[in-house]
């Protein structure tokens, strides 16, 4: 039960790379389409974007208002996440499938197939890929976190690749 539970950690702090990947080109790319909005505006977007394909609204304000009153923007920008971020698209659907393993494992309520319903209408999930194994998929957050400059190299893949950069 130890083991498991360490090992849902670590997944759930490789789906947490992936979410920041995901809300770091996000931002950038709204920063550019939305220079006409202040930045605050961007950094609720891009959050409220990240939270709903997730299945994570943020219940405190200004995030819930934000989220109901830019409800249909958000869902017109998450349908552009395809077309816009492609390399993205198994990261992402890695890390829907691994959030929802681990919510399972934990005894949490199972939203998986209303969320991961949402996620492929917007065209992000991609169906025909296998759910990952832990190794793989830590592999691939590894990469992508390193990538990003998320992952410090020098903590060594022996560690799964998860430490933060810190500051």
């Amino acid at each position: 039960m130890k083991d498991q539970r360490g090992l849902i950690e670590s997944l759930r702090e490789g789906v947490d790379v992936v979410r920041m990947v995901f809300f770091m080109k996000v931002k950038k790319s709204l920063q550019a389409r939305y220079s006409h909005k202040d930045e605050e505006f961007q950094r609720l977007l891009s959050a409220a974007m990240l939270n709903r394909l997730f299945g994570t609204p943020n219940p405190q304000s200004p995030y819930r208002e934000f989220a109901e009153e830019y409800a249909e923007l958000i869902d017109r920008e998450l349908k552009r996440v395809p077309e816009e971020f492609p390399d993205l698209l198994i990261p992402l659907t890695d890390a829907l499938r691994i959030h929802f393993l681990c919510n399972h494992c934990e005894g949490m309520p199972d939203l998986s197939a209303e969320i991961l319903a949402q996620a492929r209408k917007y065209g992000i999930l991609l169906e025909d890929r296998d759910v990952p194994l832990p190794k793989g998929f830590m592999n691939l957050v590894y990469r992508i976190g390193k990538a990003c400059g998320l992952i410090n190299p020098a903590q060594g893949k022996e560690e799964e690749g998860t430490q933060f950069h810190e500051g």
